[in-house]
C-alpha cells in the first residue's frame, strides 16, 4: 500500500515542484522520494539482502531532480524491498542482529522500514497538499458516489 501511494503521489505532483522545500532547511519533494529509495535500498542489507551494486546510497537522495528518474528510483527500491522480504524465512524473524547500539530482530527491521516510509507518506502527502495537490486516492474516493445514511428507525 505504501508503495502505491508514494507512486501514485509522485506521479501527480507536476516535476517542476520536485525542487520545492517548505523552507531552506528540510528535504524537497525530489529529496523526499529518493530517501525513502535510499532506506529501501540499504536498510534490507540488516536482513541479508545487500545494495543492488552500483546504488550510490550516500549519495542517493541529492542525485537528481528528474521526475522520470525520480520515479524509477522509487519503483526499483519498492522492487528491492520486496525481493528481500520475499527471500526472508519465517524462522529468521526472531534472529537477533545489533541495531544502533542496542538490539533487534530482523522482524523489528521490517516494522521500523515499514513505520519510517509511512512517516514519508505522511510528509509527501503534506507537501502535496501545501502546493495544492490532491493526492490520487483522495480523488478517487470524492468521484465516488456517495450512499445515502440508512433511514433511522421510528
Amino acid at each position: 500500500i505504501q508503495e502505491d501511494k508514494f507512486l501514485r503521489l509522485a506521479e501527480a505532483i507536476p516535476a517542476e515542484k520536485y525542487t520545492w522545500r517548505p523552507s531552506a532547511d528540510v528535504r524537497s519533494i525530489a529529496e523526499v522520494f529518493l530517501h525513502v529509495s535510499a532506506a529501501n535500498f540499504n536498510l534490507y542489507k540488516l536482513v541479508g539482502t545487500p545494495p543492488p551494486d552500483g546504488v550510490d546510497i550516500k549519495g542517493l537522495e541529492k542525485s537528481t531532480t528528474d521526475k522520470t528518474k525520480v520515479i524509477a528510483t522509487l519503483k526499483n527500491s519498492f522492487a528491492h524491498a520486496r525481493k528481500a522480504i520475499t527471500s526472508m524465512s519465517d524462522a529468521d524473524l526472531d534472529k537477533s542482529l545489533d541495531w544502533f547500539g542496542g538490539k533487534n530482530t530482523e522482524r523489528g527491521v521490517l516494522l521500523f522500514v515499514t513505520r519510517h516510509a509511512a512517516e514519508h507518506v505522511g510528509q509527501s502527502i503534506a507537501y502535496a497538499r501545501f502546493m495544492g495537490v490532491v493526492p490520487p486516492w483522495t480523488e478517487d474516493a470524492q468521484k465516488q458516489p456517495q450512499e445515502a445514511p440508512p433511514k433511522a428507525k421510528q
